[in-house]
């Protein structure tokens, strides 16, 4: 069962630690996230074969750990790594950005979350500024997709997805209880843009802040792709 926990009082993110041993364990690991992301500050690139292998598919809407999370019936959506496939277990977004790049931070960030056969996490995170602009969702993506009354949905998770495809990669840990790592973060540095009206539909059950603090680099290499 998991012990309640928040982003401010007494158990905010410096207190998630002494909530519950599950948590201690979690934060344990040394290299928590999210970091700050400086494009001048990375390593030069090594080989990586990340792909995408997303297709349309049916979501439920759950609201738990303080945001929204779209929650995949079949989880048929995957991405492969180093040879390795991580399917796609979970969608949420966090309000603001937790990452920020070159000291810019965004209105809201959605983490795309993903772990392979050994329940070993990756997580994919994309920046957006929201905007007024009506009848799209992202990207220009129609919105006529959305069931907001019966909470289930039918999308393709690429939707999310940048135009370009420039990223960060670096290894740290989940952003929320339990902090637990190594977890692979692949951050794209292209800003997308979400519908206001969109994110609106969420607003009652979304925590306000519900980011978490920059965490210390503590000179973990991050790559830039």
């Amino acid at each position: 069962m998991d012990v309640p926990w928040s982003y401010s009082g007494d158990n905010g993110p410096e207190h998630w630690h002494t909530l519950c041993d599950w948590y201690a364990e979690g934060a344990k690991f040394p290299l928590q996230s999210p970091i700050a992301l400086v494009h001048d500050e990375t390593e030069e690139p090594i080989d990586q074969d990340l792909t995408f292998h997303y297709k349309r598919e049916q979501f439920t809407e759950k609201e738990f750990k303080n945001t929204i999370h779209f929650v995949p019936f079949d989880k048929a959506s995957y991405v492969t790594f180093q040879g390795v496939d991580y399917h796609l277990t979970d969608i949420h977004f966090h309000m603001p950005s937790e990452h920020i790049i070159d000291d810019e931070q965004q209105e809201l960030e959605f983490h795309l979350v993903h772990m392979n056969e050994e329940g070993q996490n990756l997580v994919v995170g994309i920046l957006f500024r929201l905007t007024d602009q009506l009848n799209w969702i992202c990207n220009q993506q129609d919105d006529s997709i959305w069931d907001f009354k019966n909470h289930e949905q039918w999308f393709d998770p690429s939707m999310f997805l940048p135009e370009r495809t420039h990223h960060f990669h670096y290894v740290g840990s989940l952003t929320t209880p339990p902090t637990k790592g190594p977890i692979n973060w692949f951050v794209f540095d292209w800003v997308g843009e979400m519908s206001r009206n969109f994110i609106q539909e969420f607003r009652e059950e979304v925590l306000e802040n519900n980011n978490r603090p920059l965490q210390d680099r503590k000179d973990r290499p991050v790559y830039f792709y």
